[in-house]
């Protein structure tokens, strides 16, 4: 697909969550440097998940240390709509919220296209994939949560895989995204169902040589592409 379909390219990006919290900015930049092609950012608000991390102030913060990366907003609040303009003003570059968070997807994702940044929707293990139908037009990226989200270090669900296959059947030139539990001995699971936008939390971030693990997941979904 990545022959056929040029929109579609493999992009691996870290969880820096998994990452040491007291020197993100080193832990960016090295996973930058390691061969990641972006930086996924999880944001949770003890309400819609019950943990808490960080919100716009500290990605205003880390912008200007990595100017160049790209920063995928995962954004596990109870009001997605509250963070928009905040998130758009610290620098996020794609704001990725969850289709049980709001009863308004298409103005949601309207007010995070005219605040300047890529729309992504995520779907809990218990939501339905045909939840997302009605909006993937209005996305640039869909993710499939494969453990529930809220805590790191979960066990990857191989029967989210379905969903992952269908949206790439529906949507040959979508950003799948798969988040949770993904490593390299569940890669070759998500690349064959499709997902082409992979988060990797503790097998990169935690790992002896993260730019080797970064470079067989690229190899997998490379290969199934």
């Amino acid at each position: 697909m990545c022959e056929q379909q040029k929109q579609v390219k493999c992009k691996i990006g870290p969880s820096i969550l998994n990452a040491d919290l007291s020197n993100l900015e080193g832990a960016c930049v090295k996973m930058l440097d390691c061969g990641a092609d972006y930086l996924h950012l999880d944001v949770m608000d003890g309400h819609f998940v019950p943990n808490l991390t960080f919100g716009h102030p500290l990605v205003k913060c880390l912008r200007p240390k990595v100017p160049k990366a790209f920063f995928d907003m995962h954004m596990m609040v109870a009001d997605p709509e509250q963070w928009i303009e905040p998130m758009a003003d610290a620098g996020a570059d794609q704001y990725t919220f969850h289709i049980e968070a709001t009863k308004d997807a298409p103005t949601l994702a309207r007010k995070i296209k005219e605040a300047g940044m890529k729309v992504g929707i995520g779907i809990k293990p218990g939501t339905p994939v045909e939840s997302v139908m009605p909006y993937a037009d209005l996305a640039d990226m869909i993710l499939v949560m494969t453990v529930e989200p809220g805590f790191g270090g979960q066990k990857f669900m191989a029967d989210m895989m379905p969903k992952v296959k269908y949206l790439r059947e529906k949507f040959p030139d979508m950003d799948i995204e798969v988040d949770g539990g993904v490593g390299l001995s569940t890669i070759d699971a998500c690349a064959k169902a499709g997902a082409n936008m992979i988060v990797s939390g503790s097998a990169v971030v935690k790992a002896e040589d993260p730019q080797s693990v970064i470079s067989q997941l690229r190899e997998s979904v490379v290969r199934a592409l």
